[in-house]
């Protein structure tokens, strides 16, 4: 009967996790991350206050867990589009595509990414920054691929325009998540942003 209950226990573990994360999402933006308390996350979550700290050390753990797995995620699906056979401009617009799309119905998500970390610094530098430096990366890779093959500017430095893409983007998400804008506004606005990029990318 023991090993019975311990195997449910395990098979209900990921999806308490699950819970909590989501849970934390949605109180930290509303509250925003230093007004929000751990209890106020497993209330949220529908578990005992004690029950957050089988899972993470503390409310920051909590953050950067959210902010790593988002940001893992998109780096994965972006990598694959910077690798694929696709035109170089074709993959530029699909990265800032699915940059926008993957949060089109997250609003809190990107309220979170967005907002909630910058509210640390600490976290911002220990965790954040590797991750934007993987992003920069990706991106810029795709820029130098692009000048090699003679589809872009080879004046341009390609990090310089993957920051200015990351810049870009961050701000179009910042607003539309503090906003009461149509969800489909980041669609909308993905086009207009590769639309800018590509003008001054391209090789005249």
């Amino acid at each position: 009967m023991a090993v019975h209950s311990t195997a449910n226990k395990r098979k209900r573990g990921p999806d308490k996790r699950d819970r909590i994360l989501k849970a934390a999402i949605k109180v930290f933006a509303k509250n925003g991350f230093y007004a929000t308390r751990v209890s106020e996350i497993a209330k949220t979550a529908g578990v005992a206050d004690g029950t957050i700290y089988l899972y993470f050390k503390n409310k920051d753990d909590v953050l950067i867990t959210i902010f790593e797995e988002g940001i893992g995620r998109l780096l994965t699906i972006l990598r694959e589009v910077a690798e694929s056979d696709e035109p170089f401009e074709r993959r530029i617009t699909r990265i800032i595509e699915l940059q926008l799309g993957l949060l089109e119905e997250q609003r809190d998500l990107a309220e979170v990414i967005t907002v909630n970390l910058r509210q640390s610094s600490r976290l911002l530098k220990q965790y954040a920054a590797p991750l934007f430096m993987q992003y920069i990366d990706v991106i810029a890779g795709v820029v130098r691929e692009g000048q090699e093959e003679g589809a872009f500017r080879p004046d341009l430095n390609p990090r310089v325009v993957a920051r200015s893409l990351f810049g870009a983007i961050d701000a179009i998400l910042l607003t539309w998540a503090l906003g009461e804008g149509d969800p489909q506004a980041l669609r909308k606005a993905a086009g207009h942003c590769a639309s800018l990029f590509l003008e001054g990318l391209r090789k005249r």
